[in-house]
């Protein structure tokens, strides 16, 4: 990996600890229509490609429909807006690493498929002038893991992709590094797991938010105790 003079960040699961208040409005919405709910954990593997698959996901097998998901968006996202602070915060570590990434000069995104107005509402709550861009998924539009909102940052930063580390908590925020052609960051703290980042092909592993910044800085070298993923830590 060369000099990373950017790096762009997947948000629920990577930056923000989001699950309890998603899983919330996604069981209130099943209610609302009088459908069973799911434990908290069962909602880590029904996000992470954007709210309307979370809500076909959620929705008993017989019962989605396209006017049946229309209606549990529109619950969710009613739902979801008014709580989508209750409980969500950032992972420890979090903001110390992104503030000695800014005072290094890096240029720094956020790229997420969460709803595009939610995603820059929530970044500026918790993170106040820390990025130099938030995008969003825009209804209507490919989500990660198409790269077209990462390229764009890539474009607004004025660098080249080998300058850029993406880093994520899931398969699909690999895949959108790799196809975006940048190195993709393997984050262990988030929603899913070692395996599955390992099996996505993930450039590099880390345990800690401080390991990420040490790896975006030039100051932990990876190590390759097997295959082609580096472990950080």
């Amino acid at each position: 990996m060369g000099k990373i003079k950017a790096v762009i960040f997947d948000l629920d699961g990577t930056l923000l600890n989001t699950l309890t208040d998603l899983a919330n409005a996604g069981n209130h919405t099943l209610e609302v229509l009088g459908f069973p709910t799911h434990a908290v954990d069962a909602y880590r593997y029904m996000v992470g490609n954007g709210i309307p698959k979370l809500i076909e996901r959620m929705l008993p097998e017989g019962s989605r429909g396209p006017a049946t998901q229309q209606t549990a968006l529109s619950v969710f996202l009613r739902y979801y807006e008014a709580h989508k602070q209750d409980t969500t915060a950032p992972y420890p570590g979090i903001l110390p690493m992104l503030h000695a990434l800014k005072a290094a000069g890096l240029r720094m995104g956020v790229v997420s498929n969460k709803e595009n107005t939610l995603s820059q509402e929530v970044a500026a709550h918790y993170f106040p002038g820390i990025f130099d861009a938030v995008a969003g998924h825009v209804l209507g539009t490919p989500a990660k893991p198409d790269p077209a909102l990462v390229n764009s940052l890539i474009a607004q930063f004025g660098v080249q992709a080998g300058q850029v580390l993406y880093a994520g908590d899931s398969n699909v925020d690999i895949q959108t590094a790799h196809n975006a052609h940048v190195d993709g960051c393997g984050v262990l703290w988030g929603f899913r797991t070692e395996e599955e980042l390992r099996a996505a092909g993930t450039d590099y592993l880390v345990h800690t938010p401080q390991q990420l910044a040490g790896l975006a800085l030039g100051q932990a070298g990876p190590s390759r105790p097997s295959g082609a993923q580096g472990v950080v830590g």
